[in-house]
């Protein structure tokens, strides 16, 4: 009989950045729910430990750390500090993310900066960091949080689309580059979902504007990428490599 594979995720280490609100949040407690035990980081720290909490309920382990994905040496040290603690890391969520509401004529290079060093800059050396230790131990998943913005026009936010869209060339680059030693890298598109940064634009005349322009009018539930994330992370997704999956319910077509 075939062996069928499943997302038990039991005896494994997930990093999430970006885990003290929304989706980042959310990924690291169905990963708990399917076995694994948690990185949770952040910079608003105090939301953290209640989140520990939550997991621990779960009968998994949480390691809650400060981390700041503009400094490489923030990065360097969870990666230093979850390596002692766990052994291991298996899989690696660069959820961590930001956009600023601002036209391209207007924006500041303080601006361009902030975005560029969160959405590209964080995510290239947090993968670079936790590589090695998925290369040493044969094996490894790393899923970068995209955006419909990765190969669609968002308008009003041309800087975020080019960082996002950075983000799924990095995807394909790091999967070639680590292929070959069983470390899959692939991304998740989401279109808008409801969490806590967009539910204030939606109730507005523009926001309701936008969601009348969508394919099924409405946002996408917060539970929408549970099942392409555990895919990615867990054995049913041992043959998927730099792969930019678009979760949108239609919204970019």
């Amino acid at each position: 009989m075939p062996t069928i594979p499943t997302q038990d995720l039991t005896g494994r280490v997930a990093l999430v950045t970006g885990t003290t609100s929304g989706l980042g949040r959310r990924f690291a407690l169905v990963l708990a729910q399917a076995g694994a035990d948690v990185v949770i980081t952040g910079r608003r720290v105090e939301r953290l430990a209640p989140l520990a909490a939550e997991i621990e309920a779960l009968g998994r382990k949480a390691l809650p750390l400060a981390l700041d994905v503009t400094d490489i040496s923030s990065i360097e040290s969870v990666v230093a500090q979850t390596k002692e603690t766990f052994g291991r890391i298996d899989i690696l969520i660069n959820n961590a993310g930001m956009n600023v509401a601002e036209s391209s004529i207007d924006m500041t290079p303080e601006q361009y900066d902030q975005m560029s060093d969160t959405n590209v800059k964080g995510v290239f050396f947090t993968s670079t960091r936790v590589a090695p230790i998925m290369i040493e131990q044969g094996s490894g998943s790393i899923i970068n949080i995209g955006s419909i913005g990765t190969h669609t026009v968002l308008p009003g936010s041309a800087l975020y689309c080019t960082t996002k869209a950075a983000v799924g060339m990095m995807t394909k680059s790091h999967a070639r580059e680590w292929a070959r030693y069983g470390v899959n890298v692939n991304a998740i598109c989401p279109g808008y979902i409801m969490t806590e940064l967009t539910g204030d634009w939606f109730g507005t005349p523009g926001g309701e504007k936008q969601l009348k322009s969508f394919p099924r009018r409405r946002l996408a539930d917060e539970d929408a990428l549970d099942g392409t994330m555990l895919l990615l992370a867990s054995d049913q997704g041992k043959m998927i490599t730099g792969s930019i999956m678009t979760i949108d319910d239609g919204q970019s077509l």
